[in-house]
């Protein structure tokens, strides 16, 4: 249940409604800077849209060089207070966000919904990821340490390990909220500050999570949410009190993104995109392996980076493959994504909706097979008629020469591929110019682990797919990114390391 609309934010309170109300939800601004609303760029509005509807959800207003320069200097200001606390000092706010954030579960994951098109089911796992991973790195806030290194004579050096200053965040539209706490919970965590910026197709969620800090005791100004598109990203970039940029999204923006930062030498993490294969073998467990391909391609709508959208399943157990999968795909409900029995909400724009069916037009034009889905659908409910909806799909008869196998198609088209060997499956899956994930699916503990090591991936997963605890690591190999998001080593992406020299002694000096 919702809270009352006196208990919760009034954006929040709207935002929440039934899909049946029909007008503009949200109508205060979604600029935060120094621990407030700001408004932007009045005379630039721009309209963001809710996908399951089609209607104006609210309107952005996008951020330039004077915005930009405000929110950086409150991040600033604020690294200054947060980076002398203690990792303990730290932790206990950022447990407090976590816990207004497990509090808050259904309304940030309903807000979700409305501006992201996902379903409800999902959208409380991504609240759950972004409160899970505050929580982890607030526990390991506490234990940035350096090295001490005995040196001959008594003489010793030491290192330290210090933030970086304020960071920038730059996320994508397919997970709002919980990219925004995957960039800033370990940024804030070494004791750095952060401005970050959403996607100006999903604007709402981030500015909460700043807000939620905020009120959780964190000094003005640690976490800034500023809206906007590319020129947006740019200021960002090139701000000269910017000291690292981490970016989630497409492999051109990344790498527009890299040549900024190279001018000012700054570090950068990019989570990128992924062609990534999914190897299931003849000896798999089937029932799991066809639950692995579809968790791997219709999780977000097939909106999702790390996504296994190569399918090769060895030829001895391609036609049973094919029958279940394709059994289970069409039994997936899509429709209002804010019903409980929903599996499949709404493609995140009318463009990207278009694009995707595109894909799967060429995809026939060059000989697949198009064994369900891939059709634009319309729901019952007339208030949803407008939304940007389409039947997942599978795709048979597939070449590796075939665009809908070589590039990446953001949405649910699963292409499926037959295979004879091992060797074989492994060179044709490495044949991508990208890396973020893949997957095997066997019985076999020793070919699952020969095939993981060769596989040229970032994140790979045996006998499952699409698995992402905030413990471990996740990013890619080749084009698909540089840097590690979650896990302990990202530590190291969002600080750096001074040597101190001691001498206990006389100088010996050769002059």
């Amino acid at each position: 249940m919702l809270r009352r609309l006196a208990a919760v934010p009034r954006p929040l309170a709207a935002a929440a409604r039934s899909l049946s109300s029909g007008s503009v939800r949200i109508t205060e601004p979604l600029n935060f800077w120094a621990g407030k609303r700001r408004e932007g760029q009045k005379d630039n509005k721009e309209p963001v849209y809710e996908p399951s509807t089609g209607l104006v959800l609210c309107h952005l207003e996008p951020c330039g060089a004077a915005e930009v320069d405000q929110a950086v200097r409150a991040a600033k200001s604020a690294f200054g207070h947060w980076s002398r606390m203690s990792g303990m000092e730290r932790a206990r706010i950022m447990i407090e966000a976590a816990h207004m954030i497990e509090s808050r579960r259904e309304e940030i994951a309903r807000l979700e919904v409305v501006n992201n098109g996902k379903s409800i089911t999902e959208a409380r796992l991504d609240v759950d990821s972004a409160r899970l991973c505050i929580e982890y790195y607030a526990g390991l806030s506490s234990t940035m340490a350096g090295q001490h290194v005995q040196l001959p004579g008594g003489s010793f050096a030491y290192t330290r390990r210090e933030p970086l200053g304020v960071c920038a965040g730059i996320g994508a539209w397919n997970y709002p909220f919980q990219i925004a706490a995957w960039k800033s919970a370990p940024a804030l965590a070494c004791g750095n500050s952060m401005v970050f910026k959403p996607s100006p197709v999903t604007p709402v969620t981030a500015v909460m999570l700043a807000e939620i800090f905020t009120q959780a005791g964190a000094p003005d100004g640690l976490l800034n949410v500023v809206q906007g598109g590319q020129e947006t990203g740019r200021l960002l970039c090139h701000h000269p009190d910017v000291a690292k940029v981490s970016f989630t999204g497409s492999v051109p923006t990344g790498q527009k993104i890299m040549e900024m930062a190279s001018k000012g030498v700054k570090p950068v993490t990019l989570e990128l995109g992924g062609k990534s294969p999914l190897l299931i073998f003849q000896d798999s467990d089937l029932e799991n392996a066809v639950k692995g391909a579809l968790m791997a391609n219709f999780l977000s709508q097939g909106q999702v980076c790390s996504n296994g959208t190569r399918v090769f399943v060895h030829k001895d157990i391609l036609p049973e493959f094919l029958r279940e999968v394709v059994a289970r795909t069409k039994a997936i409900e899509i429709g209002d994504p804010l019903l409980e029995s929903t599996r499949m909400g709404a493609l995140v724009s009318r463009p990207h909706l278009s694009k995707v069916l595109a894909f799967v037009e060429q995809a026939k034009r060059e000989g697949a097979t198009v064994l369900c889905g891939g059709e634009p659908y319309v729901p019952s409910d007339p208030k949803l008629r407008g939304g940007y909806y389409m039947t997942p799909c599978v795709l048979g008869d597939c070449r590796d020469e075939m665009t809908c196998v070589k590039e990446e198609i953001f949405g649910p088209v699963m292409s499926v591929l037959s295979f004879e060997t091992e060797e074989e499956v492994l060179r044709r899956a490495n044949d991508t110019t990208m890396g973020l994930a893949a997957g095997v699916f066997t019985r076999d503990v020793r070919r699952a682990h020969r095939v993981v090591e060769q596989l040229k991936a970032g994140s790979c997963f045996i006998n499952n797919y699409n698995v992402t605890p905030v413990e471990v690591p996740f990013g890619g190999f080749k084009m698909s990114g540089i840097g590690r998001e979650n896990g302990q080593v990202t530590i190291e992406y969002y600080s750096q390391l001074k040597t101190v020299f001691v001498e206990m002694g006389d100088v010996d000096s050769l002059f």
